[in-house]
């Protein structure tokens, strides 16, 4: 019977690998930094296989993940910071204040009346409130956030941390911003400005100043996030998925030109005319649909 392996002995292999004389060069030479893009990249694909629905893909990519999570402990016992025990008793401590309605008095083992209920809203105005302490403490301690800009930003915007993904930080920033009152109501609006920027996106295009087309393309992109947010799209996602739609769709197209002697790699690209091209788009727009579904089938059959 194979043995099975826990989380102490995930902690000790970290360990082991970052040994000065018998662990692995290569993660004996890395730093909090240099893992930053392992770890970025881990993360995405974690979401990919969750939207695949590869579970066991999910499981293994998960697993990927924590070790990103042990990595930096490791990092940090060895730099005298922290490591995991202190790691997971800072995330238990928060994750119980900023839950008062489901952990009575801050106590873990605590068990809240059944008939002491808060709905949704008053739950949300609760955590508004918590993260407003938190934010206070925080500031106490001088660690805010001090971003090199040439204007201060209020203190709730200068909470999102600028290294997110920017369709992610723009969701967050009109999320702030919406909780101040400051957002359309009716999707109508939403929409009206979109088409507002992308009429001054083609006015642009007429100046040919790129400073310009990047700008009113920034606020373009930025009013389609709020079309996503409005409704309850989460715009990183619909991307994602849409990026992987047209890799696939394109592939098709690919494959089926090559069937036909037509190719579409680099230097050929005179021998298939845009109608060609636009046609077989056409025909791979039916197929997906019907491949995706076969695919399902064929996994639900496994």
């Amino acid at each position: 019977m194979d043995k099975t392996y826990l989380l102490t002995d995930l902690i000790y292999l970290m360990k082991r690998l970052r040994q000065e004389d018998t662990g692995c060069p290569w993660d004996i030479k890395q730093t909090f930094t240099s893992i930053i893009p392992h770890t970025l990249e881990e993360a995405h694909e974690v979401a990919v296989a969750i939207e695949q629905q590869d579970w066991p893909h999910v499981e293994e990519e998960l697993g990927d993940l924590l070790f990103q999570v042990i990595f930096y402990s490791q990092l940090g016992y060895e730099k005298q910071l922290f490591d995991f025990d202190s790691i997971v008793n800072v995330l238990v401590t928060k994750l119980i204040r900023r839950h008062p309605h489901v952990f009575p008095g801050g106590d873990l083992q605590a068990q809240r009346d059944p008939n002491d209920y808060l709905n949704e809203e008053e739950i949300k105005i609760q955590w508004q409130a918590i993260k407003a302490e938190e934010k206070a403490l925080t500031a106490e301690r001088g660690k805010t956030n001090s971003h090199s800009l040439s204007l201060p930003l209020v203190e709730y915007l200068q909470d999102i941390p600028i290294s997110l993904p920017a369709l992610t930080r723009a969701e967050k920033i009109q999320k702030k911003v919406s909780l101040r009152g400051f957002d359309w109501t009716e999707i109508e609006g939403v929409l009206a400005k979109v088409r507002e920027e992308l009429g001054e996106v083609e006015d642009e295009i007429l100046t040919a100043d790129p400073q310009r087309l990047r700008h009113e393309i920034g606020d373009l992109l930025f009013a389609v996030v709020n079309v996503a947010r409005h409704l309850s799209v989460n715009p990183e996602q619909a991307l994602s998925q849409a990026n992987l739609r047209f890799s696939e769709r394109y592939s098709l197209v690919a494959q089926s030109l090559a069937a036909q002697d037509r190719s579409l790699e680099l230097g050929n690209i005179n021998q298939v005319s845009v109608q060609e091209m636009e046609t077989a788009w056409g025909e791979a727009k039916q197929l997906h649909p019907q491949l995706l579904a076969r695919l399902a089938a064929a996994n639900d059959d496994l």
